[in-house]
Formats: structure tokens, sequence, C-alpha cells
């Protein structure tokens, strides 16, 4: 082996002191005796292989269902690197505090060691990463989430140029549980989780928080976005990235099924990517992306036929539910919202018995699956997969959308003025809670770019990154702003949202086509209500001109939440973005 590697594996095989080692290779005999095992010690469920071939059922701890950012730590030499928006760590004290708690952690049982390949392996974009684990949970999800095994260690060489990831279920103690990123030492440390959130170390930690640093120090970006290209009926294609904060639609969006009218056409969606994005600057001067993951870790609550198809088919084979309910008429698995079916004879997500009505002793209804029960999936599964998904070079991307969930503000989409404005729009993206996410309703939550949880260095930087991106790209994608969730005065959506979001895409691409001209506004451009397809909705012209109105008072509020929020990052902030914030305030007063 590489000796970095077998002396990172050394070391902590000396401070966690397994039973055994075992490399992970990749190859499906290895992977078919863990699940084999996990099967037979109960950690897994094995699932009906008629009706859902290869797929398992698996179920954590009441206390351990969520990541948990309460327990995220950025652990760096200095506060300021980790700036404002991030729990923060001195490093050489965490590391002290760590090595104590997984001293002995993994005695009676199994190390395994996951090397393994953000991206298409041999990728220029790639990055490696190598995973030391007791969990065969972990190691069965790494093989779906990425690309794993000896092709990655033949490709890494003699290099030591590799995320060091450490992870011990432990004793699964939430006072205890701690996931540390040390990016400044390309290292992850993870414990007393088994949660895929906070130990699948290839997603959150790895692909955006020690990413996000690396892009900030090599001069690419690491985002939390989804990528898909828009297919035209004369072949051409047309690539999007797109962040929103959770609840938002995004994986809805990145497996879109067009209106029917467009499909007539010809018109089709592909999916390259449904949650991280890493994106460099091509020979060309453009922006090209890669999704570095290899599957889909999906929220399963509200995946259906209806909402998306595409993700309901991926789960059909070669997938592990987590925290779902388990239909025991037939083996299989169910979930709120997946039908109006709800099994007669189920298990919960506890593993208690369960049926439709259920109550607690508070009355309250007793539910199914866990509100945050996943599915790890295959990409290769997803019926709208793009054949570029494992282009090595990326997708060039025409442009760049920003959401929220905001119910009258910001308008159905507009356009940014310009690159800084458009970073701009990004750095104040927000979303308003819901009656589901606490008791207040319409709290504005700030959630830059959709990173806020995820960003691994100081946000004031990360913004200036953002600017410069554009010394170093020639054409540069349009950034663009949407909103699917204006509501009436009765609280009721006025877009119909999902398929039909197709509507506004072909407007955003006709926009970087130079194909149609727009108002300029306050905030930015918004199209003219006749450049957007009606065709088929029950929306009047009047209606869609409400969807793209700017109401100058309500962004004025909106100001104040901004400036508020902007004072967190004090002299980090750049100068660029004070400045278009000043030019808004300037132009809602015109």
């Amino acid at each position: 082996m590489n000796k970095f590697v077998q002396k990172f594996v050394d070391e902590n095989v000396e401070l966690c002191q397994p039973e055994k080692v075992v490399l992970i290779d990749g190859s499906e005999e290895q992977l078919e005796a863990l699940r084999k095992e996990a099967v037979e010690t109960g950690e897994m469920i094995k699932l009906n292989q008629e009706l859902l071939p290869g797929c398992y059922l698996h179920r954590t701890l009441p206390n351990d269902v969520a990541r948990v950012e309460g327990r995220t730590f950025i652990c760096t030499e200095k506060q300021e690197t980790a700036g404002p928006t991030n729990n923060w760590l001195q490093k050489d004290e965490a590391y002290a505090m760590l090595k104590e708690l997984y001293k002995g952690s993994m005695k009676g049982r199994t190390m395994y060691i996951i090397p393994y390949s953000m991206g298409a392996v041999g990728s220029p974009f790639s990055k490696i990463g190598i995973e030391l684990t007791d969990s065969i949970y972990v190691v069965l999800n790494m093989a779906i989430m990425t690309r794993i095994g000896q092709k990655v260690l033949d490709q890494l060489g003699d290099s030591a140029d590799f995320v060091h990831g450490l992870h011990s279920k432990a004793d699964i103690d939430p006072e205890k549980r701690y996931i540390c990123q040390f990016p400044e030492d390309n290292t992850i440390m993870s414990i007393n989780s088994a949660y895929g959130g906070n130990v699948l170390q290839g997603k959150k930690c790895f692909a955006l928080r020690i990413a996000s640093y690396q892009g900030w120090q090599e001069g690419w970006m690491a985002e939390h976005m989804l990528i898909l290209g828009l297919k035209k009926p004369n072949g051409e294609k047309r690539y999007i990235a797109a962040a929103f904060p959770s609840a938002c639609g995004k994986t809805n969006l990145a497996m879109l099924i067009p209106p029917k009218e467009y499909l007539e056409k010809g018109y089709e969606i592909e999916t390259v990517g449904d949650d991280i994005a890493w994106i460099r600057v091509g020979k060309d001067g453009r922006l090209y992306a890669i999704n570095p993951e290899n599957g889909f870790f999906g929220v399963a609550p509200g995946t259906n036929a209806k909402s998306n198809p595409n993700a309901l088919a991926s789960t059909r084979k070669n997938t592990i539910f987590t925290n779902v309910c388990l239909n025991t008429e037939n083996n299989t698995v169910w979930w709120e919202g997946l039908d109006k079916n709800p099994p007669k004879n189920a298990i919960d997500w506890k593993g208690n018995p369960w049926h439709e009505g259920m109550v607690d002793e508070e009355g309250k209804p007793v539910k199914a699956a866990h509100p945050n029960s996943r599915f790890t999936a295959p990409a290769i599964n997803c019926p709208c997969i793009s054949p570029d998904f494992e282009n090595p070079n990326g997708v060039p991307l025409d442009a760049i959308i920003f959401g929220g969930r905001r119910a009258k503000t910001a308008p159905l989409v507009y356009e940014s003025k310009s690159w800084e404005n458009g970073v701009f729009v990004g750095s104040i993206m927000a979303s308003e809670t819901t009656a589901a996410a606490s008791g207040a309703v319409g709290v504005v939550r700030r959630d830059p770019m959709a990173m806020l949880p995820f960003c691994g260095y100081n946000m004031g930087d990360y913004f200036a990154h953002w600017l410069d991106m554009k010394g170093k790209a020639t054409k540069l994608p349009k950034i663009f702003n949407v909103n699917w969730f204006r509501t009436d005065e009765n609280g009721n959506f006025i877009w119909p949202g999902f398929g039909d979001n197709m509507r506004v895409l072909d407007w955003i691409i006709k926009r970087c086509e130079g194909a149609v001209d727009a108002t300029e506004t306050a905030i930015g451009y918004v199209p003219k209500a006749e450049d957007i397809n009606l065709n088929g909705l029950d929306i009047d012209i009047d209606t869609l001109k409400g969807l793209l109105s700017v109401d100058n008072d309500m962004w004025k509020k909106d100001v104040e939440g901004i400036e508020e929020f902007y004072k967190k990052f004090g002299d980090k902030l750049p100068e660029a973005l004070r400045a278009e914030l000043d030019a808004l305030k300037a132009n809602l007063n015109k």
C-alpha cells in the first residue's frame, strides 16, 4: 500500500484497537459478503428480492436520525479561518479531545478501510479520500454514494494527496457525538453517530466542507447545487446549476419531467447531479461542473409517483432504505406520502408494530417512517440520468440559479444585472419558516448559496472567492433567482411548480441565448409576462404579472434583514457586496 495510507491506518489501528482490519477492494463478492453479515447480525433487513432486488432496510437509534449541526465543527488554528457562521474548535485541542474518545472505540469490531473517489476515477476534477470505519452500513452506503476500492488506490499511487477520514460508531452517545472537519489538514473525524449525513464522509463532510476550502486554496468551487441538462428538440444542450435551501424542491427540479407540450416537442431534462457540484474553469474559459457523487441520498417521505417519479424509480433496486416503515405483508417498504395505501401490517422505523391511525400518549399521530428517513440509491438507476454523468471534464454551465421560499417578496424569477450582482443575490438567499419547521411562521432565515451549514471556512472569504471567479473565467454563466412559493391571500401557492418549472427554465435559457427581452426592476431583470409559456396552465396573464411583480416597500424591509445579516462578517464582507447593497437601496428609492 501507499506509505502515507499505511501510516494513517497504522496510527488509527493503534488508537482504536479493532479486532481485525479489512481493506475494501470494491469487489461485488466482498460487498455481498458484508451484506450477508449485516443481515445475520440484524444491522440490515433483506427486503423482497422479487419486488425490490438488491434492496435492504436499516434502522438507526432514535437518538441518531439526522445531521447534528450543533455537534458539527470546523477545526482550524484560528477562529477567523472558520468564520462567524461555523461552530469552531481550536484544532490541536480538538485532536486531543477526539483521540480520548477514539481510544479503544473499535475493540471487538472490524475496522474497514474504504478508499473512495469523489468524481469519476481519474477525472481532473476528482479527489480521493480514505475513510476508516467500524460500520458495515457505512461501507455499503459509500459503495453506492462514491467510487470505491482498489481502482482508487491504483489512481492514488504513491501520492499523499488524500482526505484522511476516521469514523467510529463508538457508543452512539449523543453527548459525545462530534462531526469534525479539519480543512487545513484534509482531515475528517466523526464519532458516536451512525446516521448517514454524519458518517458517510464523502457527502457533506468532504464534498462540501473540506472541498470548499480546497477550492478556495486551489481556485475552484465546491457548491451545494444540483446540475441538470436541458436538451432542446434540435439536440442542443444547456446546463444549469442551482442552489436551494432544504424543503425547496431541489431534487424534484434536478429530475424534472417537462409538461406534455414540451415533451411532445422533444424537450428533455437530464440529471447530472441532485445535491453537489464541483466547478472549475475549463480550457475555453467557461465554468464546468461535475457531480462528485455516485448516488442519491434522498429524503423518502413525500417522494412519490407524482412529486418525483424519477427519484422513486431510482429506489427500485440496489438501494438501502434507512428509517422507513417495513410492510410485513410483502416485505417491502412504505413511508408517509408514498401513496394512499398504508400497509395493514407494518413495523415502524423504530421497530415497533404500526398501523394507520395510531396515536401516542399525547394523542399525536405516530409516524410510520421518520420524517428524515432516507434512501441511498445508485445514480445509474435514475431514468433521466445524463449521458454526461461520468464525463471526466464536466459539463459547461450556461446558468446558475439561486432560490428560496418567499411568500410575497421575491418574484417567480429574475436575472441578476452582473456577476457581482449575482453573487450578491446568492449571498442574500433566504427562506421563510413554515408551520412544519417551527412554531414561528414566516421568519426569514438567510442561507447564502444554500451553503450556511456546509462552508468549510469564513463565509466572508467564500463570498470573495465567488467574486474572484470573474477574474479566472472569461465566459461566466448568467445568474438567476427563482421562487416557486409565492402565495395568495389564503396562503395557497399560486405557481403550480414541479414539472411546470420547466416553463421558467425555458425562459432562463432563452435569456442566456439572447432570445427574449426583460424588464429592468430595482432588483434585476424580470420576464415580460408574454415570454413565459402558460399553455395548458390554469393561470392567466394577469396572475403571472402578479407573480413577476416587485414590491419596493417589501424589499426595503428585506434590506434591513440583509444589513443585519451582513454585520456578522465585519471587515471580511467584500466591498463589492456592500456596493451592491447600496445600489439596491438607491434603486428602491428611485
